[in-house]
């Protein structure tokens, strides 16, 4: 039998709340990721954003250290957010504070 392994941390951060006019747009919300990774110290190695008609964003932040995503709902000031970590110097609680 193998022992658990601490593969990383994984956060499901449900946003209320949020500015509806952030949310409708990809660059605003892409923008905000792009800070929330470099200020919680991920290395961000690749990103894809889409841009829903008439309004929302989805996307991903690929992280050396994992993932960052993002699902919008403008309309209700939500976004669902899903940080997984596995590194040691990301701060992911520093990215959900962003």
């Amino acid at each position: 039998m193998t022992t658990p392994q601490d593969y990383g941390r994984h956060y499901l951060v449900d946003l209320h709340g949020c500015d509806p006019e952030t949310l409708r747009l990809m660059e605003p919300t892409r923008e905000i990721f792009m800070r929330a990774a470099r200020e919680s110290k991920a290395t961000v190695v690749g990103e894809d954003f889409f841009q829903f008609e008439p309004e929302g964003v989805s996307g991903v932040l690929l992280i050396a250290e994992s993932h960052f995503s993002v699902h919008t709902w403008p309309e209700d000031g939500f976004a669902a957010v899903d940080i997984f970590t596995c590194g040691e110097e990301m701060d992911a609680e520093v990215a959900i504070a962003v």
